[in-house]
């Protein structure tokens, strides 16, 4: 039985990282969470952390691929005919598209743009009516400090993110008159599958005959070293905190490195800033 007073939220890419996370947090937190994911065989990890925080009954989880763009519009009206209403959307689902821009082909760039941007929009455009008569809602997309500052090598991915970013700009000021806030959390660095399990490397980058390879595989080792240093909880606690907080900011960084990269490009003169971020990620030289 629902209450009266309990929220809906409804989350993408919930099976592993920022939506994982994210599902307990708003849980615990007592929402009522439809947590979504392409694969339910996958979904035994989100269990096993609700279990943990006593948090099981409060989650329903349900399929939903949103590369199956002709699906998404059923998936979410069944959540809202179900429930009543959505008042959180978090879109989080996403991969990684690695690869120097020369070499990622035209069919991998639209494989990235299908995920990280069309699919949220659709899955937004579905939710929207609904918030629209309740007059009310969050919708909090998960993009990357990538979609503010373009990222070498796994530019497919900042392109995609940029994309949703100005997306979401102007949604933002279209539906402030109905009460709905569109918000942007731009994560750095965080312990998630997006750079794992969730990442795709185009093969041209891989191959040995690349002219590209040597500083491919610099970049590899310094990604590593790099990717696995934070806590992504502190993502999903952002987030159960942007849902409780009645008008939010545009836009939420998360993550030191992410704000050392923003300032860095703020305050520099391009050359400069350009410089230190290819020697930084290790492809300021070809050999």
């Amino acid at each position: 039985m629902l209450a009266m007073s309990e929220k809906i939220a409804v989350i993408t890419g919930a099976s592993s990282g920022f939506g994982l996370l994210t599902t307990v947090e708003l849980a615990a937190a007592g929402y009522r969470v439809v947590a979504t994911m392409r694969n339910l065989e996958r979904r035994h990890l989100l269990d096993d952390a609700l279990r943990q925080k006593n948090a099981s009954a409060k989650v329903d989880v349900r399929p939903l691929d949103i590369t199956n763009i002709a699906a998404i519009p059923g998936v979410i009206d069944k959540i809202v005919a179900d429930y009543g209403r959505i008042d959180l959307l978090v879109n989080n689902a996403g991969f990684a598209m690695a690869g120097f821009l020369e070499d990622v082909t035209l069919e991998e760039l639209r494989r990235q743009f299908e995920t990280n941007f069309f699919g949220h929009v659709v899955v937004t455009k579905a939710a929207l009516p609904a918030m629209r008569r309740q007059r009310s809602g969050h919708i909090v997309m998960v993009t990357s400090i990538g979609g503010r500052c373009g990222s070498p090598v796994i530019g497919s991915y900042s392109a995609s993110k940029f994309a949703l970013e100005g997306w979401s700009e102007s949604l933002r000021i279209e539906m402030q008159a109905l009460g709905v806030q569109v918000v942007l959390v731009e994560p750095g660095a965080y312990k998630t599958d997006i750079w794992d399990r969730n990442s795709q490397i185009s093969p041209v980058t891989l191959d040995p005959a690349s002219p590209n390879y040597p500083r491919a595989r610099r970049f590899s080792d310094y990604a590593l070293k790099q990717v696995h240093k934070r806590d992504a909880r502190e993502v999903a606690q952002l987030i159960l905190r942007i849902a409780e907080t009645p008008k939010p900011k545009m836009r939420y960084v998360a993550g030191t490195d992410a704000w050392i990269q923003l300032l860095l490009k703020t305050l520099l003169p391009w050359r400069t800033y350009e410089r230190i971020i290819a020697k930084t990620v290790k492809i300021d030289r070809l050999d």
